[in-house]
């Protein structure tokens, strides 16, 4: 016990030294005579009033380092949440596009071009001011900057929550939960090694000093803070649970509509069980996995089957229509669609490899991403290819927003099989990036990527691969199975002749190399999600029970995600280097010579019945 609270002082004296070396990096904004620019619009959140001199600091900066957008940081910025400012704000921020804005909460500059073309509403409250601040990133080059005049203001701890959320996606439940945790621990040590306890203890509470003391922050309560910093967070934490949730809100305002959908049960929501598999219309199939909706908690078990003539993996029965629109609804939009995009925007190095693989093959000057959502891939891959044209097409409203943030040259939206004839021949490149797996007729997409290629263009597609080992050990947990969503699972040998009967050849492989770190932490998470789901969520019942389950479950579980998350980066590299992994990649090639012809009536059958899921491919 005591090797493990000596191991964890040294993390936290780690993490304050990072913090540390971060706050002092911030730059701290100089006194100028020069007038606030007219390019640029100060907003401040609600309750702040900045001082002249802040504005036109924060003006010349901005102008002085091209930013479009600057974060206002307040120099007696409180201890705790300048630490977690701190944490959030990493190295290479000012030039990601990806992550989201961090905010202070106090203030920020951006110019009148990028507030016009984000389409910015001053925001009303806390929350609104930080969702504005997190989407803002995305537009544009920001960053944060120390304003010596100007003072905090309180923060609401009744919002904390939601503000959290807005900063870090659905990061924050761990967060929350992993506070509990080290409590923990250190309370056992305190008891089993009192003096390894002393020592854990003593780091946390000196942690404050130790990354803030003697850099431009003045936190005015950091000796309060060091001395009684352990009531104060507890005090803290019990506030942001107890605290008013916007999602709440949101879900109390949707469940008439939920129940009025389920008010004549979950039968509709699928078609008749069909006889045959729908590649092969083989006969031989066989039950192989049987899931409710882990990820959504919504109503309703599916099915996928089986065929034993060629192996492909499909749901059956199928989701009708009203299935489709049940199910995605508040997963890509409404409710859910803050937590996917930090979903998607967690990380560029996976859209690089992509990009990487096609870079092998191809130097393409125009290409189009299927399913582009909010453009994540486009944006990251354009800072490797900066001579290539990236257009996106999807089919909601996430596409226009994608176009307006310049994540995409050109944005279409609608069905790609029937959107293909109108840039047939056009694209040099095509991608599609867990796309394939959403939509009803895998064959008609591809159908669609042959008309939209160039000859000679080359496709790149990447999907899970059904035939990955640990699918068998983890069951319904193995988070591509991804029920009710994923509809068709098609493996390499299945995709090669779909690819090679359109004229498309196989160039290269990644089976093992595409593997994604994420089976044992997404198994761990959507267990604990399954055993204490969310209790605001329209379609269940919801109550005060409910919350403190969810909390005493996650807290005890949060070492099982921990450990997930261990697991997967230790195996991680082996099945890099192996044969197969969960996600395999192909990039095909259109033959040089060959006639450019319309969609095949099949695909434009196939466009109808792709409209729902199309909208929700992943980024």
């Amino acid at each position: 016990m005591s090797w493990v609270l000596y191991l964890l002082a040294v993390i936290m004296v780690l993490d304050a030294v990072k913090m540390r070396r971060r706050i002092r990096a911030l730059p701290v904004l100089a006194a100028t005579d020069a007038p606030v620019s007219a390019a640029h619009q100060l907003v401040a959140a609600p309750g702040v009033t900045l001082h002249d001199a802040t504005r036109r600091a924060a003006s010349a900066y901005a102008a002085a380092n091209d930013l479009e957008l600057l974060d206002v940081v307040p120099r007696d910025l409180p201890a705790l949440r300048a630490m977690t400012l701190a944490t959030l704000v990493e190295p290479g921020y000012r030039d990601d596009r990806l992550g989201p804005g961090r905010t202070a909460g106090h203030a920020f500059v951006v110019t009148t071009a990028l507030g016009e073309r984000a389409q910015l509403v001053p925001p009303t409250d806390e929350l609104a001011f930080a969702r504005a601040s997190a989407r803002l990133k995305h537009f544009a080059r920001g960053d944060l900057a120390i304003a010596p005049a100007e003072h905090a203001r309180p923060a609401d701890l009744s919002r904390r929550l939601d503000v959290l959320r807005a900063q870090i996606g659905p990061s924050a439940t761990v967060a929350l939960f992993a506070l509990p945790i080290l409590w923990t621990l250190v309370g056992i040590g305190l008891w089993r090694q009192p003096i390894a306890g002393l020592v854990a203890l003593g780091v946390w509470q000196l942690q404050p000093a130790i990354a803030l003391l003697g850099t431009p922050l003045r936190a005015r309560d950091l000796p309060l803070v060091v001395l009684f910093r352990t009531p104060i967070e507890l005090w803290i934490w019990v506030r942001t649970l107890v605290g008013k949730r916007a999602i709440a809100v949101d879900a109390a305002a949707r469940e008439a509509g939920y129940t009025k959908l389920l008010a004549g049960g979950t039968a509709a929501l699928l078609d008749p069980r069909r006889e045959t598999c729908p590649l092969c219309a083989s006969k031989d199939l066989a039950v192989h996995v049987r899931n409710p909706d882990l990820l959504q908690h919504k109503p309703g078990v599916f099915t996928l089957e089986k065929c034993a003539g060629c192996g492909h993996i499909f749901q059956n029965p199928r989701l009708s229509f009203a299935g489709l629109d049940f199910y995605y609804k508040d997963f890509y939009d409404g409710l859910g669609e803050q937590g996917m995009e930090f979903v998607f925007g967690f990380g560029a190095q996976p859209y690089h490899k992509r990009a990487q693989m096609m870079r092998d093959h191809a130097a393409p000057r125009r290409w189009l991403d299927v399913g582009a959502g909010h453009g994540h891939f486009c944006i990251a891959a354009q800072a490797t290819m900066p001579d290539t044209t990236f257009d996106g097409l999807d089919m909601s409203e996430s596409i226009d927003e994608a176009k307006r943030r310049g994540w995409i040259s050109t944005a279409y939206r609608g069905l790609f099989p029937e959107l293909a004839p109108s840039f047939a021949g056009a694209y040099d490149a095509v991608s599609m990036s867990h796309y394939l797996e959403h939509t009803l007729d895998p064959r008609a997409e591809l159908d669609a990527a042959s008309v939209a290629l160039a000859p000679g263009g080359c496709l790149l597609i990447e999907v899970p691969d059904p035939e990955y080992g640990l699918a068998k050990l983890l069951r319904g947990y193995w988070l591509p199975y991804f029920q009710p969503q994923h509809l068709n699972l098609v493996s390499v040998g299945n995709l090669e002749k779909l690819l090679r009967e359109r004229g498309l050849e196989p160039v290269e492989w990644h089976r093992g190399k595409a593997h994604q770190r994420v089976d044992f932490f997404f198994a761990a998470w959507m267990f604990l999600d399954h055993l204490a789901p969310a209790p605001h969520l329209p379609w269940r019942p919801r109550g005060t029970a409910a919350w403190v389950w969810r909390v005493v479950a996650w807290t005890l579980g949060s070492p099982l995600i921990l450990g997930g998350v261990l697991i997967d980066n230790a195996i991680g590299p082996l099945i890099a280097r192996g044969k197969r992994g969960n996600t395999y990649r192909v990039v095909a090639r259109k033959a040089a010579v060959t006639a450019v012809v319309s969609a095949p009536a099949s695909a434009v059958a196939s466009a109808v019945a792709s409209a729902v899921v199309s909208a929700v491919v992943s980024d």
